[in-house]
């Protein structure tokens, strides 16, 4: 049984692909939080912007079989051309999928891309990964297509993870109340450190999901 809190069509609005069109299917539920704010100061990441807690949103719900919930995936890109790109996210989604699920997205023609907190390792068969450490989390997933680290978090800092094996790294500046601040210090450490490269949350500017 999948919890699936929403699943929708949109453009990805961070990171190495920003811009593409593709399904989100965010799965319910969080090793790092609860998702209540009652817990957001006790909590492991306390800036989470996500609402991940049930499975009320558009798309979603319980799915029993990995096939059920591929169908849902599939209706949302049904009718357009291109390569059909899944995201899974979450909260954190390797909660929750595995090999079955990867085959079935696969059998529906779709690229299966992940966003994962990186604490949990991966099935195999993931097309593209992207790992978003969090400080006092434990990082096993040292290996995928790009790193995204919010920026800036004390215990996380970038050093800290410039030397993994990833093909890009990112800053994402932390929303939140000093989201310009955040920016400004993101743009400083991308001139002064050409390894990383700057990422907006393009979608908040444009105003999509």
């Amino acid at each position: 049984m999948y919890s699936v809190k929403e699943i929708y069509f949109t453009l990805q609005g961070e990171g190495a692909q920003t811009g593409r069109a593709a399904v989100f299917l965010r799965f319910a539920g969080c090793n790092l939080w609860s998702g209540r704010e009652e817990d957001r100061s006790s909590a492991i990441c306390q800036f989470c912007d996500t609402n991940f807690v049930g499975t009320d949103g558009p798309g979603g719900g319980k799915f029993a079989t990995p096939r059920e919930l591929a169908t849902a995936v599939s209706k949302c890109w049904a009718g357009r051309t291109g390569k059909p790109l899944v995201v899974c996210t979450g909260g954190e989604p390797l909660l929750q999928m595995d090999a079955l699920l990867i085959e079935a997205l696969h059998a529906a023609d779709f690229e299966v891309a992940i966003e994962t907190n990186g604490t949990r390792l991966p099935p195999p068969g993931i097309d593209w990964i992207t790992v978003s450490p969090k400080a006092n989390a434990d990082l096993v997933l040292v290996i995928g297509d790009e790193l995204k680290l919010i920026f800036p978090q004390l215990g996380a800092e970038p050093e800290r993870y410039e030397e993994l094996a990833f093909h890009h790294f990112f800053l994402q500046p932390m929303d939140g109340p000093s989201r310009d601040v955040n920016t400004r210090q993101a743009i400083e450490y991308c001139l002064a450190h050409p390894t990383w490269r700057l990422s907006l949350q393009t979608h908040k500017f444009i105003g999509i999901a």
